[in-house]
């Protein structure tokens, strides 16, 4: 009967129905199929997520025009697990110090670079997945039964324990001054108990390091020699000084008597705390901006990339590059609008800089466009110099050691003096002899004629 039905069914389907009987024999025919009992006692159910995505993080540019930077340490590793803002690496540029965070949250696949490798700007960092479509696609399951919750979470915490993600406490963290005094040292950060904050290695750490382990017995090796790419400040200096050679320079050199500058200062810092004194530099630098007033074209640059229609652009702002001595290398930061302000002020600046450029935390912003550079060779040393012009710039001063020295009064009488050299170099192609020797003479003025700052300064 129920066979009998169902073919009737099908029939009526495929014929039109065309009689009463036919279409009440159609609905008791429906009506007799819902009140069966299904006998289908199970689904089987297989769903398919997206593929794993996988896609690069390109490294960006840090800096102004910065091409590569040196890998300085990694954060994490090949299947940790990271967040929006999360630290993947430091980076060195030949400018600055900084840290690369994660653009999005995903599961780290391959790192690109090993630590102290050159990283290109513009080309892959890392790999990384989407972590919400890196799952695997589930299995075939009858509906009826309940999917097991243990091997799941056993997976999570495989995930996130030793390739999870990689916490800030985690050794190996420390600043490139730290990590060039390491390389020197030539001993393993890894191996070093950080005492800083989130574990970070400090100098201390590493004395306290190499002094325990000076106490156990080790066998001396032979040296041998050995081969390191540059590091990304010593490249730029090598592109920078390479350039530098097309520069015909002309040197001028003489010697400051700075007593009246040291009696000034005595008083001057009679008054102020004791690590607020003032060094004879602040006041050097606005000295040799009070000149420039005079003798502006060695505040200007030389824009050479027509070589048949070389330009000069004099600079209303005298932005003076400070070249300062780091355990990362030369760093020049600049000290801004020295023409407007004070003594105190600029010295100000200075030590922020300096501090900055120590410490790795310059930005792009503190380096960028000198329009004229101050090394001040006299805190490590020497006399006479001769500074390199670093283009566009036009003009360098070199600041000696102050020495006392016997000389002669009015009178003739032999007396002690308080002197240093200013070295001189300039852009000989725009620059002649007399200029320089004139601006570099009415700085010596200021410099020997305090009282006169009276009247020159705005």
């Amino acid at each position: 009967m129920y066979l009998a039905l169902c073919r009737f069914a099908i029939f009526s389907i495929t014929r039109p129905i065309t009689s009463s009987f036919e279409m009440a024999a159609s609905c008791s025919t429906r009506l007799f199929w819902r009140q069966q009992p299904r006998f289908i006692n199970h689904r089987l159910f297989h769903t398919t997520r997206r593929r794993d995505v996988v896609k690069p993080f390109l490294l960006a540019d840090i800096g102004e025009g910065t091409r590569e930077c040196q890998i300085i340490q990694w954060f994490v590793q090949p299947g940790a697990r990271v967040e929006q803002f999360d630290k993947l690496c430091e980076v060195q540029s030949d400018k600055t110090a900084s840290d690369i965070t994660s653009p999005f949250d995903g599961v780290i696949k391959k790192l690109y670079y090993e630590a102290d490798d050159m990283a290109l700007v513009g080309k892959a960092l890392i790999e990384s997945s989407d972590s919400e479509k890196s799952e695997v696609p589930q299995k075939e399951a009858p509906q009826h039964q309940t999917p097991q919750q243990e091997p799941q979470s056993a997976e999570r915490e495989e995930v996130q324990g030793p390739l999870g993600k990689i916490r800030h406490h985690d050794k190996g963290l420390a600043t490139p001054a730290v990590r060039h005094l390491i390389k020197e040292l030539n001993v393993k950060v890894e191996d070093i108990d950080g005492s800083g904050k989130d574990g970070r290695v400090l100098k201390e750490d590493v004395h306290r390091h190499v002094s325990q382990g000076s106490q156990k017995p080790v066998q001396q090796e032979i040296a041998k020699d050995q081969k390191k790419p540059l590091t990304p400040v010593q490249t730029a200096m090598f592109k920078t000084m390479t350039r530098s050679l097309t520069i015909p320079h002309f040197l001028y050199s003489s010697t400051v008597d700075t007593g009246s500058l040291n009696r000034f200062r005595v008083k001057i810092n009679s008054t102020r705390e004791a690590g607020n004194k003032l060094t004879p530099l602040p006041f050097i630098m606005k000295a040799i901006s009070m000149a420039m007033g005079r003798h502006p074209l060695l505040n200007a640059w030389l824009d050479t990339s027509d070589p048949k229609k070389p330009e000069l652009s004099y600079k209303a702002s005298h932005d003076f590059g400070l070249a300062v001595d780091t355990p990362s290398g030369l760093l020049v930061p600049v000290v801004r609008n020295v023409e407007s302000q004070s003594v105190a002020s600029i010295a100000e600046q200075i030590k922020v800089v300096s501090s900055k450029a120590r410490e790795g935390k310059l930005g792009p912003k503190d380096l960028q466009g000198p329009t004229f550079s101050v090394s001040n060779i006299g805190s490590i040393g020497g006399g006479v110099v001769a500074p390199i012009i670093v283009e566009p710039q036009v003009a360098i001063v070199g600041v000696g050691r102050a020495k006392v020295v016997p000389g002669f009064d009015e009178q003739g009488n032999v007396v002690k003096k308080e002197e240093m050299v200013l070295s001189w170099s300039a852009d000989h192609r725009v620059v002649d002899g007399a200029e320089c020797a004139r601006c570099a003479e009415r700085v010596n003025w200021y410099l020997q004629n305090m009282e006169a700052w009276v009247l020159e300064m705005k």
